[in-house]
């Protein structure tokens, strides 16, 4: 239990670290993922106003499991939203988590459909 209560506050430790240099602005809004066992979440966020742009997750989308695919899918999805919203260029909130496999995958996607970062 010990183990898991610090893994837990490392992640939230480095997720207030990224936070603190990373501002959404009406220009440039953030790109927040955040991830589970069985989905993946994105939302992309103007911090001035507190307001959320666009968003996408695989619940939402009724995809099966949280896999690589299905970030790929939340992604593309996620950037059609964006690109509807008109906005092009946002910076990328990871939450913590290192830059591979579902959030690698669903940024890749994001990019690939248009979406600048």
């Amino acid at each position: 239990m010990a183990k898991a209560k610090g893994k837990a506050f490392r992640l939230a430790r480095r997720k207030r670290r990224i936070r603190s240099r990373i501002q959404g602005v009406p220009e440039r809004p953030r790109l927040s993922v955040f991830r589970s066992l069985d989905h993946i979440y994105a939302q992309i966020i103007d911090d001035t106003t507190g307001r959320t742009v666009a968003s996408e997750s695989s619940l939402a989308m009724k995809i099966k499991g949280g896999n690589i695919g299905a970030a790929r899918e939340v992604g593309k999805a996620l950037a059609e939203k964006a690109k509807a919203a008109s906005v092009t260029r946002v910076q990328f909130d990871r939450g913590g988590r290192l830059y591979h496999g579902r959030l690698k995958a669903l940024a890749d996607a994001a990019r690939e459909a248009g979406l600048e970062f």
